[in-house]
């Protein structure tokens, strides 16, 4: 271990970052960030959720790139879920850097949209709010027990425009045509990691990196097989290592199948920004604020 954080991660970070940038990412590795969340615009507004909020004297921050989003100051997670706003499924419990794979993605109403990889369910739901509930979500989860934590969180939100498929994304027929599509893919959680997880040595492997990677092409070359040509998708993970990241996207441009759309970072004031070996893509470094999250818009051609 170095830095507390497994040896060949060090070694990756430095090789990709430098020295200054990889000592910022194990500061963020160190940080305790506060309570996030949403308002679930399918069964409420965010004005309401406020006057709740104002009415209890707790304190919030607003988040200046997404209106439904808020900060909480010093609330715990238990005292927002013994709320009732949170049992009814008004709001939901979500970090800052997994609202905005939904948000550059702006499903639109009667579009056909897959998510492939979707428990539990935070970015499916958000992506049915964003489209004013007339988007259609056909939402992918192979494992059985996950679907069911999926199933119970779009219930529980109100978002009935979803159809749940227990299956690997990577085995649906090619017949499937679709829209749009999300792809947060399966990753290792190189940005989410904490240097006081003590069993971080024996969870986070280069044999996990590598292993993610595959499942990640594999997720990606069907993805674009089942989107339609000129549509648009998103690529997301939790993982700041080009070989989850920039590595993947970069067979396919180079196979003329896609292009990267670039998005507007310029939003992101309270963020660190990573350099990305692809323009036009966002890695955010993990910081007091932010878990590690990469996010690219790709167009098929």
């Amino acid at each position: 271990m170095i830095n507390n954080i497994p040896e060949f991660l060090y070694h990756l970070l430095i090789e990709q970052y430098g020295e200054h940038l990889t000592n910022t990412i194990l500061e963020g590795y160190s940080q305790k960030r506060p309570l996030t969340l949403r308002a679930n615009t399918l069964k409420t507004s965010i004005t309401n959720i406020k006057s709740v909020f104002d009415n209890l004297h707790f304190a919030y921050k607003e988040i200046s790139w997404y209106q439904d989003a808020l900060m909480m100051e010093n609330i715990s997670e238990e005292q927002i879920k013994n709320l009732k706003i949170y049992q009814s499924g008004e709001i939901y419990l979500q970090s800052l850097s997994s609202m905005i794979p939904p948000l550059v993605l702006y499903p639109k109403e009667d579009e056909n949209i897959l998510d492939m990889a979707a428990a539990p369910g935070g970015k499916t739901t958000q992506m049915l709010a964003l489209s004013q509930n007339k988007a259609f979500i056909t939402a992918c989860e192979k494992n059985k027990i996950r679907a069911e934590r999926l199933q119970y969180n779009l219930n529980k939100q109100g978002a009935n425009r979803v159809n749940v498929m227990i299956k690997d994304a990577r085995q649906l027929d090619d017949f499937f045509s679709f829209d749009k599509i999300l792809l947060d893919a399966p990753c290792s959680g190189s940005g989410t990691i904490s240097i006081f997880d003590k069993k971080l040595e024996t969870t986070f492997t280069e044999d996990l990196v590598n292993r993610s990677s595959k499942v990640q092409a594999a997720l990606l070359k069907k993805a674009i097989t089942l989107l339609k040509p000129g549509h648009e998708m998103v690529y997301s993970t939790c993982s700041i290592l080009a070989k989850e990241n920039e590595n993947i996207l970069q067979k396919f441009i180079d196979l003329k199948q896609i292009e990267i759309l670039p998005i507007d970072v310029s939003k992101f004031t309270d963020a660190i920004l990573l350099p990305t070996s692809i323009e036009g893509t966002l890695c955010i470094c993990p910081s007091d604020l932010y878990e590690g999250f990469f996010v690219a818009k790709l167009r098929k051609l």
